[in-house]
C-alpha cells in the first residue's frame, strides 16, 4: 500500500493541470461548436433565422469569455486577497445582488422565466454569475470562520446571511435547479474545510429535506419528479422532453447515425442545442461520441481538482476553495445535465459546461478559467516568498 501511494503522488506530481485543462477544454468546446451547427440549424430555419444562426452566437460567447477569461488571468492575486480583500468580496456580493434585482424588475420572460438582462448583444442570466460569485464569498467565510465551523458547522449559519437574499431572488425568477447548485457547492466547501462529521451529516439531511419538500410543494416540479420515473407514460405531456432524449440515445447505439443524421433534432426534441444537446450527440455519434465528451468534462474537473489541491498542500486556503468550489460547480452541472438527459434525474434547465447553448454559462465559465489558470501561474511564486497565509 505504501508503494501504490508513493506512485500515485509521483504520478500526480508529475501531471501539468494547465495542459490538461486547456487542451481538454480546447477540445470540448470546438465538439460544442460542432454540434450546436448540427442540432440548431431545424429549429433556425423553422423561425426564419440564418442557418448558422446559433453556431456564430455561441461562437461570438466564446470569443467573448476567451478576452474576460484572459482580462482575469492578468489580474494579480494580491487584488483579490490583500489585507481588504473581505471588500472585493463584498462588492462582487453587492454587484450580483443588484444584478438579481434588476432582473427581478425589468429582466425578460422567456418560456414563463424572468431569468434575463438584456445587454443588446444578447442576454445575460445573473444566475450563472452567482454561481461563481457565491463560491468566492463561501471560500472566503470558511477561510475566516475556520475555527468555529471545526468546533460546530451549526455556526455556519451566519453563511445563509449571503446566501438567503442571492437564493430568494434566484427562486423568484424561478430557477429551482440554480439554488440547487449553489446550496451543493456551499455544502461540499463547508466539509472541506473541516466541519464535524455527524454534525455535517445531521445539517446536510436537514438541508436535503428542506430542498424535497420545496421540489415536491411546487405542482411542476412535482410533476418533473414523477415523470423521469417512467419517461413513456405520458409521451405528449409531461415525459415528451425525456422520452425523445432517450429515443435519441436509443437510435445512436454505439457509433451514432451519422454527424448531421439526427431525427429528433427536426422538431421533435425542442431546442436541441441547449439542454439536451448531450442527446443529440448521442444519436449521431453514439456511445463513443457522448463518452468522450463526458471524459474531457472529467479531465476538465480533474485538473482543476489538482491546481486545488496544490494550493491546499501550501496552506493557500482560499486560493484552494475557490479553486474546488468552481470545480463542485462544473461537476455538479454536469452530473445534473448528463442525467437528465438520460433518465436518471428529473428534467432541469441546466447547461452542459463548456457545450451546451448559452451565453451567459460560457461567459461566466471561462470566468472562471481565468481565475483557475492564474492561481496555477502565482501559487508556486506565492509560497516562495512565504505569502501562503494572506491566500
Amino acid at each position: 500500500m505504501p508503494q501504490f501511494s508513493e506512485k500515485f503522488l509521483r504520478f500526480f506530481d508529475a501531471i501539468n493541470p494547465r495542459k490538461v485543462l486547456l487542451i481538454s477544454l480546447a477540445l470540448v468546446i470546438c465538439i460544442s461548436l460542432l454540434m450546436i451547427a448540427s442540432a440548431s440549424i431545424p429549429f433556425a430555419v423553422s423561425r426564419d433565422l440564418a442557418p448558422l444562426r446559433f453556431f456564430w452566437s455561441q461562437l461570438s460567447y466564446v470569443a467573448i469569455g476567451g478576452i474576460l477569461a484572459f482580462a482575469i488571468y492578468q489580474i494579480p492575486l494580491k487584488l483579490y486577497y490583500h489585507r481588504q480583500h473581505m471588500n472585493v468580496v463584498l462588492l462582487m456580493w453587492a454587484i450580483l445582488l443588484g444584478l438579481l434585482i434588476l432582473t427581478a424588475v425589468a429582466g425578460e420572460v422567456i418560456n414563463g422565466s424572468r431569468r434575463w438582462l438584456n445587454l443588446g448583444l444578447f442576454n445575460f442570466q445573473a444566475a450563472e454569475l452567482a454561481k461563481a460569485v457565491m463560491v468566492f464569498v463561501t471560500a472566503d467565510y470558511v477561510v475566516r470562520r475556520s475555527a468555529e465551523l471545526r468546533s460546530n458547522v451549526f455556526t455556519g449559519v451566519r453563511l445563509l446571511v449571503w446566501f438567503l437574499p442571492i437564493g430568494g431572488l434566484l427562486l423568484l425568477q424561478p430557477d429551482f435547479g440554480s439554488v440547487i447548485v449553489l446550496l451543493a457547492t456551499l455544502g461540499v466547501i463547508v466539509f472541506i474545510s473541516g466541519a464535524p462529521g455527524r454534525q455535517y451529516a445531521w445539517f446536510a439531511l436537514l438541508a436535503s429535506l428542506l430542498i424535497g419538500i420545496a421540489a415536491w410543494l411546487e405542482p411542476y416540479r412535482r410533476e418533473r419528479i414523477l415523470s423521469f420515473t417512467n419517461a413513456f407514460d405520458d409521451i405528449q405531456g409531461s415525459d415528451f422532453q425525456l422520452a425523445r432524449s432517450l429515443i435519441a440515445y436509443g437510435r445512436g447505439e454505439f457509433t451514432g447515425v451519422g454527424y448531421g443524421d439526427s431525427v429528433q433534432k427536426l422538431s421533435h426534441l425542442p431546442e436541441a442545442h441547449t439542454d439536451f444537446l448531450l442527446a443529440i450527440t448521442g444519436e449521431e455519434f453514439g456511445f463513443l461520441g457522448v463518452f468522450l465528451v463526458l471524459l474531457l468534462q472529467a479531465l476538465i474537473i480533474f485538473s482543476i481538482m489538482v491546481i486545488s489541491l496544490r494550493a491546499l498542500k501550501r496552506r493557500q486556503l482560499r486560493l484552494s476553495y475557490t479553486v474546488f468550489g468552481f470545480a463542485v460547480v462544473m461537476f455538479g452541472q454536469v452530473i445534473i445535465n448528463a442525467g437528465m438527459t438520460m433518465g436518471l434525474a428529473p428534467t432541469k434547465g441546466l447547461t452542459m459546461p463548456f457545450f451546451s447553448f448559452g451565453g451567459s454559462s460560457m461567459v461566466v465559465l471561462l470566468m472562471m478559467i481565468g481565475f483557475i489558470l492564474r492561481v496555477d501561474k502565482e501559487s508556486l511564486e506565492i509560497h516562495a516568498q512565504r505569502q501562503n497565509d494572506k491566500y
